[in-house]
C-alpha cells in the first residue's frame, strides 16, 4: 500500500482518519471512538488503532474535533488586579508565576491557557472562545466574574471569592494565616508598634490580613494602625501611605505592607524620613516575588507555593467542566475549597535585626 500523499512530484500530505481506518481494517467511526475515548471499543482494538495511528504519524484535526464536540479546549486566566500590583513594569510577578504553572498543567490535559489583561468593564472576556476560567483573587463585584457569569461559563477562583452567595470552587490561599505568620515574625524581631498597609479593595488577602492584624493587636496590646492604598497606585501609593503613617505615628517600628509594590514604596518612604531599614523600621510583605528579592534591602516575604496553588486551580476547573459535560439530574457539582500548601516565611534583611530590642 502506498503511503499517504505518495506519488511523483507530489508533496506528502498528512495522514487522515481514513488512512488510519484503512491500515487498521476498521471503520472511520471506530478510529474516531478509539482515539477520542468514545463509544464501546474493545481495548485490544483501541490499542491497535492507537499504534497504527502513531506509526502513520496521524495527528487529529483539532479544529474539526472542536466543531464536533463543542469545546474550545481553552481556559482563561483572568483578574481585575491591575498590573501595577500583579506584574509591575516588567510584567513579571504574582500573575505570571500563576500563569506559567497553570499553562503547564492545562497543556497536560490538552487545554490551552489564554492570558487576559486586567479585566475592567467592557473588556474582551465577552468574546473570548474559552470553556471556562480561573479568576485570580476576585474582589467583591469583580468585573471578570461578572462577565463570566453573564456568559454562563464555569470558573474557579484562586483565593477566596468575596461576593456573597457565590458557590464557585476555589483554592484557599490562606490569607489570614499568611498575615499571622508575618506579624509573628515581626513580633519575634522586637516589633511593638507595627502598622499594616493593605489594598483599598475587597480581595480576600486584604480582608483576611486586616482581621488577623486586629486579632494580634488585641492580643499583644498594639495600637491598631491600618492604612489602605489604591492598587493601581503601585509603589507610589505605598510610598505615600507609609510616609503619612510615619509622620502621624513616629513610634512605628515595623510595616507589614501586604502588596509587594507597596512594600518597595514603603522602604523608600522610611529612608526619606531619615530612618533605617530594619534598624528603625522593619518591612515585610506577602508575596516572595521579583520585587521582594531585588529590593534593597531584600524583603522578608512569604512563599505562597503559587505553582502548586495554580495547578490545583486548573484541576478544579477541569473537574468542573467534566461535571457539566456528564451532568445528570440532582448530580452534585464540584464546589468548596482546596487548601493551598502551607505558606512559609522567607526571612531577609528588611526585618532581621542583629539584636531584637527589648
Amino acid at each position: 500500500m502506498s503511503s499517504p500523499g505518495s506519488g511523483s512530484g507530489s508533496r506528502r500530505r498528512p495522514p487522515t482518519i481514513a488512512d488510519v481506518a484503512l491500515a487498521a481494517s476498521v471503520s472511520r467511526t471506530t478510529v474516531s471512538h478509539a482515539l477520542n475515548g468514545l463509544g464501546k471499543v474493545d481495548p485490544r482494538t483501541r490499542e491497535r488503532i492507537k499504534q497504527v495511528a502513531a506509526e502513520l504519524g496521524y495527528r487529529p484535526n483539532l479544529r474539526a474535533q472542536r466543531l464536533r464536540q463543542g469545546h474550545a479546549k481553552a481556559i482563561a486566566l483572568a483578574s481585575s488586579m491591575p498590573f501595577a500590583v500583579a506584574g509591575g513594569p516588567s510584567r513579571l510577578g504574582f500573575y505570571m508565576e500563576v500563569a506559567a504553572a497553570a499553562a503547564e498543567r492545562a497543556l497536560l490535559h490538552g487545554y490551552a491557557l489564554v492570558l487576559v489583561p486586567p479585566v475592567q468593564s467592557g473588556s474582551p472576556l465577552h468574546s473570548l472562545d474559552i470553556d471556562g476560567a480561573i479568576v485570580v483573587e476576585p474582589a467583591e463585584d469583580d468585573a471578570a466574574v461578572a462577565q463570566l457569569r453573564e456568559r454562563g461559563l464555569p470558573y474557579v477562583a484562586l483565593g477566596r471569592e468575596m461576593q456573597p452567595g457565590t458557590e464557585a470552587p476555589y483554592v484557599d490561599l490562606r490569607g489570614g494565616l499568611v498575615a499571622e505568620l508575618l506579624l509573628e515574625h515581626l513580633r519575634g524581631q522586637g516589633a511593638r508598634h507595627p502598622a499594616l498597609i493593605i489594598g483599598a479593595g475587597t480581595r480576600h488577602s486584604a480582608v483576611d490580613a486586616r482581621a488577623a492584624y486586629e486579632r494580634a493587636a488585641a492580643e499583644y496590646g498594639w495600637t491598631p494602625l491600618v492604612a489602605t492604598a489604591p492598587e493601581e497606585g503601585g509603589e507610589e501609593a505605598g510610598y505615600d501611605r507609609c510616609a503619612a503613617l510615619l509622620a502621624e505615628h513616629p513610634e512605628i517600628d515595623a510595616v507589614c505592607a501586604l502588596v509587594d509594590a507597596f512594600a518597595v514604596g514603603a522602604v523608600r518612604a522610611i529612608r526619606d524620613s531619615g530612618r533605617r531599614v530594619p534598624d528603625d523600621v522593619m518591612v515585610v510583605t506577602r508575596y516572595d516575588g521579583p520585587r521582594a528579592r531585588t529590593c534593597e534591602p531584600p524583603l522578608t516575604a512569604v512563599d505562597l507555593q503559587l505553582d502548586r496553588a495554580a495547578t490545583d486551580a486548573v484541576e478544579l476547573l477541569l473537574a468542573r467542566l467534566r461535571d457539566e459535560d456528564t451532568a445528570i439530574a440532582d448530580a452534585p457539582a464540584t464546589t468548596g475549597a482546596t487548601a493551598a500548601p502551607e505558606p512559609r516565611v522567607i526571612a531577609r534583611a528588611s526585618s532581621l535585626r542583629v539584636t531584637a530590642p527589648e
